[in-house]
């Protein structure tokens, strides 16, 4: 059994490279092999969010706090609120983050495929995270 005591582990502010806006990243865990699930609990300013992005193995949020947005490549934006737990499949393209006039917080649960859990694409223009198209 392993334990991460809560406070031990610092937050970290979300790169630029990888969000927009103002994005707290809190209790950042990572599994040793073969096991390779990782996660952390990512809290989004009122308008920030995520650039696109692809997971090879997928990715699940669960939602604690506040309001937020959610889409996939070629879909509708869609709100998301504490409780709503959001499923990505593997390799689907997709952003998510707070709404424009309330922080958001959630638990993003990923696994990594040849070490990589994540895959980083462009950012999402003010256009895209607004238009709900």
């Amino acid at each position: 059994m392993k334990i991460t005591k809560a406070g031990t582990v610092p937050s970290a502010k979300g790169p630029a490279d990888y969000f927009t806006g103002t994005v707290r990243i809190d209790g950042r865990f990572q599994t040793d092999a073969p096991a390779r699930i990782g996660g952390a609990i990512v809290t989004f300013e009122p308008g920030a969010r995520t650039a696109w992005h692809t997971h090879p193995l997928g990715q699940t949020l669960i939602v604690v706090s506040g309001f937020g947005r959610a889409q996939r490549e070629g879909g509708p934006i869609e709100e998301i609120r504490p409780g709503d737990i959001v499923w990505f499949e593997p390799g689907e393209r997709h952003w998510h983050g707070a709404s424009p006039d309330v922080a958001m917080s959630h638990i993003a649960i990923a696994e990594a495929l040849d070490g990589k859990a994540v895959d980083w694409l462009e950012h999402v223009t003010d256009e895209e995270y607004g238009s709900g198209k």
